[in-house]
This record gives C-alpha cells, structure tokens and sequence, in this order.
C-alpha cells in the first residue's frame, strides 16, 4: 500500500501532465484555428501580409546596400598607402636599413623602397613634367618608402598613430598620409547604418500597428461572440489566444514574403551588376540576403506580428464586457 505522500505526488505529477496536456491542446487548437480563419479571408489576409512583408523587406533591403558597399569599400580601404620621404643626403645602405626596417613591423604589410632615380622616372611619365625636369642639373628627389598597413591595421586612425611614430625616427624628413577621405567613407558608411536603424525601427513600429489594427478590425467582427464566450466564464487569456495566433501568421506569412522579395531582388540584380563590375576589370560579386537578414525577416516578422495582436487584442478585449 502506497504511503500518502507518494500517492500525492503520484497525483501531483498526474494533475501537472494533465494540465500540460490540456495546456497544449489549447494552444494546438488556437493556432490551427487561426490559421484556418486566415484561409477563409484569403483577399483580406494577403493585403495584410503584403504590407507586413513590404514592411519588412524595405530595411532587408537597405541592409543588403550597406553589405555590399562594405564589401566594395574594402578593398579601397585597403589601398591606403603612407609615403615616407628620407632626409637629403641619405645614404643607400642607411635606406635600404630603414626599408628593411619598416619593412619587418608586423603593422606593415609591405613596403618598396623608390631609390631618387626611379622617383625621377615616375615624375618624367607624368606628361609636362618632363621638360620641366630636363632642366634641372641635380636629382632633387630623396630616397623614399611607401607602405601599406596591414589588414586590420590600416583604420585612419591607426594609420595616424603609424605615421606620428615614423616622424620620430631617425633619417625620416616626411611622413605622407592622407586618410581624410577613409574617415569620409566610414562616416558615410555609419550615417547609411543609423539611417538602416532608424528605418528599421520606425518600419517595426509600422509593422506591430497594421498586424494591431488588422486584429482589431477581427475582434469587432466576432464582438457577439465573445461577449457570449465571457458570459459563460471565458477569461481574457482564453480569448486572446487566437488572436495572438492570428498575428502570428500574419508577421511570419509577411516575413516569408520579405525573404522572398529579397532574394529575387538579389537574383534579378545579381546579373547585370556583375556584368558591369566586370566591364570596369572588378571581380565585385553581389552578396544576397546573410543571416542577419534571415533572423531580421523570418523571425522578427511573427514576433512583431505576436506583439501587435497582443497590444491591440489587450486593449479591445478590456473593452467588452457580457451584457447581463
């Protein structure tokens, strides 16, 4: 014979699975329901999904501008270059240590050491430099050093910090940098992201107001029946659920729509873009919808869609009392 405290925790563990069950079963039915209700509207469930999934898919869409003007700029910024110029009357074994020098720093990813002869060469290939050259008697030009700093490395203002300490060095006269168009590029890059931020933001908002307005619109519509459903003893919870399914669908069958329209954006795009980074000599290939993208859409759409129901749901429901 079992003790009474196994049987009440026998009994404990029975009502607790039992409500799970019961719990599921609810939930089950509200979501299979809902989407149910959806189909029956066809017309009026696509318009809201529409606009949800255009809701969406316009950051989708601002997001993959930026990723791939990173990817273009990359590379650009990558080509900075610093050009050290050596102090007149250096020597060519005292410059080819510096080179070798410079060359060593794990903050340098490669440097060419351009002797006064082959500077002179350069400037004579400049067309009307080179008579003006042909007069002089000397060679005027020093010894010099061009770098590029290393990947990760090559911020403007790590490049700034590299060229203060080259200045500092021995046989160093100048130290040429010019990283004022880098900081243009990364503070247009970062206004382009605030601006994808704030659309994103004031969009979600968009969102989580029509999938509101739309359950509105379905509680209005079903009033006697709730009315009906609280006379009996239904609570607010009971009642909301459905809804909350309802907006469910809308922000994930909106979200789909997003990713779609992103990747046949991508694919249509992908083509002729290609084609005329590869009429300029750029092996520049269009990046589709990342993971980022993905998350954004196809899980930020139900979420908002949830969060809309629940917001307008709440506040309607609070409104509708059974007539006695």
């Amino acid at each position: 014979m079992a003790r009474p405290d196994q049987a009440s925790a026998r009994g404990a563990r029975r009502s607790a699975g039992q409500w799970l069950e019961t719990w599921s079963e609810w939930h089950a039915q509200a979501l299979v329901s809902s989407l149910g209700k959806l189909l029956r509207q066809p017309l009026g469930s696509a318009l809201t999904i529409i606009v949800i999934g255009l809701g969406l898919a316009l950051p989708g869409a601002l997001h993959l501008v930026l990723l791939n003007a990173e990817q273009v700029t990359e590379n650009i910024g990558r080509s900075v270059q610093l050009s050290v110029f050596l102090s007149p009357g250096t020597e060519a074994s005292q410059a080819k240590a510096l080179h070798q020098r410079i060359e060593g720093r794990d903050d340098v990813l490669e440097a060419k050491l351009v002797s006064p002869e082959e500077g002179l060469e350069d400037f004579r290939s400049v067309e009307g430099f080179s008579e003006a050259l042909s007069a002089l008697e000397d060679n005027p030009l020093p010894w010099a050093i061009t770098l590029r700093p290393s990947h990760g490395l090559d911020s403007p203002e790590l490049t700034e910090a590299l060229a203060m300490e080259l200045r500092g060095w021995d046989l160093v006269d100048i130290v040429q940098v010019d990283t004022d168009w880098v900081r243009r590029l990364a503070s247009m890059l970062d206004l382009l992201r605030r601006a994808i931020e704030g659309a994103a933001l004031v969009l979600g908002i968009g969102v989580i107001a029509v999938a509101g307005n739309t359950i509105r619109l379905d509680i209005n519509a079903r009033r006697e029946e709730i009315e009906v459903v609280k006379l009996v003893g239904g609570s607010d919870a009971y009642v909301r659920r459905p809804f909350l399914y309802g907006g469910f669908w809308y922000g994930l069958g909106g979200g789909l729509l997003a990713w779609l329209l992103l990747w046949v954006g991508s694919w249509t795009l992908a083509g002729p873009i290609e084609a005329l980074a590869t009429d300029y000599g750029s092996a520049f290939r269009l990046l589709g919808p990342d993971s980022l993208a993905a998350t954004a859409t196809l899980l930020g759409g139900p979420l908002l869609g949830w969060l809309g129901a629940w917001w307008s749901s709440s506040y309607h429901l609070r409104q509708i009392e059974p007539k006695p």
